[in-house]
């Protein structure tokens, strides 16, 4: 695997994600850099989800799952519209479509931004979940990259 990096200038690996990107504040995507893409990367996958949410809502909690995103994509804008770029937002775990942000009903939740490059690009409806990209995507794999941030009710 190459070393692939995701990174955001709204907040470090490890720190608190900025309240605006909350589902119950502005809710939209915080900025990100990726670099690093091995020569062979088709496509990248984007998954953001909250493996804490298991406790209140019985699973981890999808909030973002992009794929078929262009590999020469080295930045993603904040409040940024995947099909502007040709790649497609799936369903999240709000039962919308393209990004619902933190909303931990309980306590601070630890956020993980998944990024996978492919050496392929997926054929998915856009009613496709983190479920369907994966299995998708398996076999296709070439890099992964993660950061984490974490956010309170």
């Amino acid at each position: 695997m190459a070393d692939l990096q995701l990174t955001s200038p709204a907040f470090e690996d490890g720190d608190r994600i900025p309240e605006k990107y909350g589902y119950t504040e502005e809710n939209v995507n915080p900025p990100l850099g990726i670099s690093d893409a091995p020569s062979s990367t088709e496509s990248f996958l984007i998954v953001v989800d909250d493996p804490d949410a298991r406790e209140p809502a019985g699973q981890i909690w999808d909030h973002w799952v992009v794929w078929n995103v262009d590999p020469d994509v080295e930045s993603i804008p904040e409040d940024w519209d995947p099909s502007s770029a040709g790649a497609v937002a799936g369903e999240n775990d709000y039962g919308e479509t393209g990004w619902g942000g933190p909303n931990p009903p309980d306590r601070e939740h630890t956020y993980r931004f998944l990024l996978y490059a492919l050496d392929d690009t997926l054929d998915l409806s856009r009613d496709a979940t983190k479920d369907d990209a994966y299995d998708a995507a398996e076999g296709c794999v070439v890099g992964k990259a993660h950061l984490e941030g974490t956010y309170a009710p």
